[in-house]
């Protein structure tokens, strides 16, 4: 009888769920396995079976690693063309509930939750705000927490919001507490965890699901759209698309925005 063949990909990810609860299986595999043995080649590692003992030797090595491969690319009014709808448009009519309740998956280190916040605060004085931000990565949550920013963070904002919200340190930017009071930052895995149903007004999940297999982004949207309350919003990043959105309750409003219907 034939041993059947292990596949180190595969075994690789098995280990980095063991250790960091990320499942890479559900992402695209051809992207990834790139990125992981490139990141191994510049450490001078061939396989990825010493690569994954290395990640499990040293906290520092683990951290680059997830750095890399969790894609912690963000930024304050990242795409301003869409917070210029969402204020013009969007959350004024939502906040004619007195309440907008926003959620930011797969936030990062909070640029785009803090962003979310403050677009609301300022177009909707009147109501009460609130933005959950989530993300796999608890080591980004704590420093999303914080609500501190660079300057390369905050290098396209526009200077008099920024001034509005945040204030500035020896080049570093941080919410005001009146921000930090309407935002809260959880650990969350997207493609595991359990959404509450129709629970907010605005969901915003940009540049996620490109890393995505189909099935997996398809399954994530539907699961979005069901957490999005009747005559709510569902926005996504510019390079994405959702695939059947009427199929989900979703008609086109916006670029990249959904309409629950």
């Amino acid at each position: 009888m034939s041993v059947p063949v292990r596949d180190e990909y595969v075994d690789f990810c098995e280990g980095i769920r063991r250790l960091t609860q990320i499942d890479l299986l559900q992402y695209k595999r051809g992207q990834m396995e790139r990125r992981i043995r490139s990141f191994a080649d510049r450490r001078g590692i061939k396989g990825l079976s010493d690569y994954l003992k290395a990640l499990q030797a040293s906290g520092e090595e683990l951290d680059e690693f997830l750095d890399r491969v969790t894609i912690n690319v963000s930024q304050l009014w990242r795409n301003p063309e869409q917070w210029r709808f969402l204020e013009k448009d969007i959350i004024p009519e939502l906040a004619k509930t007195g309440k907008v309740r926003c959620w930011s998956a797969g936030s990062s280190y909070g640029a785009e939750a803090y962003t979310l916040a403050a677009t609301c605060v300022e177009t909707a004085p009147n109501a009460r705000v609130e933005v959950l931000g989530t993300d796999i990565d608890k080591r980004v949550v704590e420093r999303a927490r914080r609500g501190r920013f660079s300057a390369e963070d905050a290098r396209t904002a526009p200077q008099d919001k920024l001034k509005r919200w945040f204030v500035e340190d020896d080049g570093v930017w941080e919410a005001k507490p009146e921000l930090k009071r309407a935002v809260r930052f959880e650990t969350g895995d997207l493609l595991r965890n359990t959404f509450p149903k129709e629970a907010y007004d605005l969901v915003l999940c940009r540049n996620v699901v490109i890393y995505f297999t189909e099935p997996v982004r398809d399954e994530l949207h539907a699961r979005l759209a069901a957490s999005v309350r009747p005559g709510g919003y569902l926005m996504i990043g510019s390079t994405e698309r959702v695939s059947s959105p009427r199929d989900l309750g979703l008609e086109p409003s916006h670029p990249f925005t959904y309409r629950k219907r």
